[in-house]
C-alpha cells in the first residue's frame, strides 16, 4: 500500500519491481502487486493500513505485516517464510544440516505431542513473520545437542544452541522474540525499531566502517569480544551490535556524537546511556555494562512531556532545514506564503485599530470642546453678577472684590 506523494514509496518501488520479477521467475505461488491507498482509502483502512509503504502478506484470512529492512532479499525471504508451512518438519540428519546452513537463526521444537507443543505453536502463529519454526524427533538432532528432557524448544544460532528454560526464561513467546535475534547484529533504523519488543538495552559501536584506522576497528571488536564471551551473563538483557554512522543515532537522541563511540539504548522509552569513560578493553566495557545494570549510570533522554516537547521542535526544526536543503524554492513557497498571508492580516488588523482610535479620539475632544465652552458661558454670568456686586461695594478692600471676582 502506498501514496503517490510518498518519498519512501518512491524509494522502494524499484526495489519492490525486482521481488515481482523475481518472485515469478522462481515460480513462487506468492502474487506481488500495489494499491494506491490514497485513491482507495477505504480498502486501506480495512488492512489497517496506517503509514506508507505498508506492505503485507495475504494467507487466507489473515494478514501479515512485513517490519523489517526494505531490501530486495529481505522482503523475497519474508515471503517465503510466512507462505509455507507454519511449522516445517525435518525428517533428517540431511535435512537438519542443510537448513543449519542456510539460516543463522531458527527454532526447533523435538518430542511428540505436549502442551509445550501447544505453546509453541501458538508462538509460531505470532512470530512466523520474523523467524523460522522447525519441529524433529530426537533421532534427528546432532549427536553434540544434548538434552536433559524431551519435549524441549532450542533455538540455533552464533553457531551454537541454547534450550528453553519454562522456569529461568518465562512465557515461550518472550523467550523466541527476545532470541530471535544473533547477539552481534549490524544495526540499522528497522532492527532497531524491532529491538524495541524485546525489552533489551541495545549496546552499539557507532564507528565509520570507511575509516580502518584502529580507534574504529578497536571500539567494534571489543563489542564483538563481549558479546560472545559474556553472553551467559548479559544475554537477557542486552542485545549487541555496531552501525556505520552517527546520522540516525544523533536524530534519535536530539544530540552530536562523536565517532566512534558506544552508545546504549532502551528502545522502548527512549532512554539511552552515554560513556563515563575512555573504553580501551572488555573490560572496561563489561565494567560500563555492570554499571549500567546496578544503576550507578545515569539515564538521559526518555519519555517524558518535557523530552516530547523538545521531540516535537527538534522534529519540526529537521523538517524545515531538510525542505529548505532539498528545495529552497519549496520551502521558500511553503513557508513564505503563510507568513504573508499573517503578515497581510495583522497590518489590516493593526491599521484598523489605528482608524477606529482616531475617530474616537476625535470624538472625545470635540465632546471636551463642548464641556469647555459651557463653563465659560457660566464664568461670563458669574462676571455680570460680580460686576453688580462691585458696584454696591465700592467701601470694601480691594483684595476681597478680587476674590470675589474670582
Amino acid at each position: 500500500f502506498y501514496a503517490p506523494w510518498c518519498g519512501h514509496c518512491k524509494k522502494l518501488e524499484p526495489i519492490w519491481n525486482e521481488v515481482g520479477r523475481e518472485m515469478k521467475s522462481i515460480g513462487s505461488p506468492v502474487k506481488v502487486g500495489k494499491m494506491d491507498a490514497t485513491s482507495y482509502s477505504s480498502i486501506a483502512s480495512e488492512f489497517g493500513v496506517r503509514g506508507y509503504p505498508t506492505i503485507k502478506l495475504l494467507k487466507g484470512d489473515l494478514a501479515y505485516n512485513y517490519r523489517g529492512p526494505r531490501t530486495k532479499d529481505d522482503i523475497i525471504e519474508f515471503a517465503h517464510r510466512v507462505s509455507g508451512a507454519l511449522i516445517r518438519p525435518l525428517p533428517s540428519q540431511q535435512m537438519f544440516e542443510h537448513v543449519q546452513k542456510r539460516h543463522r537463526v531458527f527454532f526447533v521444537y523435538i518430542g511428540g505431542e505436549s502442551p509445550l507443543k501447544e505453546k509453541y505453536i501458538d508462538a509460531a502463529s505470532e512470530l512466523i513473520v520474523y523467524t523460522y519454526f522447525f519441529s524433529a524427533s530426537e533421532e534427528v538432532v546432532p549427536e553434540y545437542v544434548t538434552l536433559k528432557e524431551v519435549p524441549a524448544v532450542l533455538v540455533f544460532k552464533d553457531e551454537a544452541y541454547f534450550v528453553y528454560d519454562e522456569y529461568e526464561d518465562g512465557d515461550l513467546s518472550s523467550w523466541i522474540n527476545r532470541e530471535r535475534f544473533q547477539n552481534y547484529l549490524t544495526m540499522d533504523g528497522f532492527l532497531l525499531y524491532e529491538l524495541g519488543d524485546t525489552g533489551k538495552l541495545v549496546a552499539i559501536a557507532v564507528i565509520d566502517e570507511k575509516n580502518t584506522s584502529n580507534e574504529h576497528t578497536r571500539l567494534k571488536s571489543i563489542i564483538q569480544e563481549v558479546a560472545r564471551d559474556y553472553r551467559d551473563q548479559f544475554h537477557r538483557d542486552f542485545q549487541f551490535g555496531h552501525m556505520d554512522g552517527n546520522d540516525y543515532i544523533n536524530t534519535l537522541l536530539m544530540d552530536e556524537l562523536k565517532v566512534p563511540t558506544v552508545v546504549v539504548l532502551n528502545t522502548s522509552n527512549q532512554q539511552y546511556f552515554l560513556l563515563d569513560r575512555q573504553i580501551n578493553s572488555v573490560e572496561d566495557m563489561v565494567h560500563f555494562i555492570s554499571s549500567i545494570l546496578d544503576g550507578t549510570v545515569e539515564a538521559q533522554g526518555g519519555d517524558s512531556i518535557l523530552q516530547r516537547l523538545k521531540r516535537i521542535i527538534f522534529d519540526a526544526k529537521s523538517t524545515i532545514v531538510s525542505i529548505f536543503r532539498s528545495s529552497p524554492l519549496m520551502g521558500c513557497f511553503l513557508f513564505g506564503l503563510p507568513l504573508g498571508v499573517i503578515s497581510i492580516m495583522c497590518y489590516g488588523i493593526y491599521t484598523a485599530d489605528a482608524d477606529g482610535g482616531y475617530i474616537e479620539e476625535r470624538y472625545e475632544v470635540s465632546k471636551s470642546e463642548l464641556e469647555s465652552q459651557e463653563p465659560t458661558e457660566e464664568s461670563k454670568e458669574q462676571e455680570a453678577s460680580g460686576g453688580a456686586a462691585l458696584g454696591s461695594t465700592e467701601q470694601e478692600p480691594k483684595d476681597v472684590l478680587e476674590k470675589k471676582k474670582d
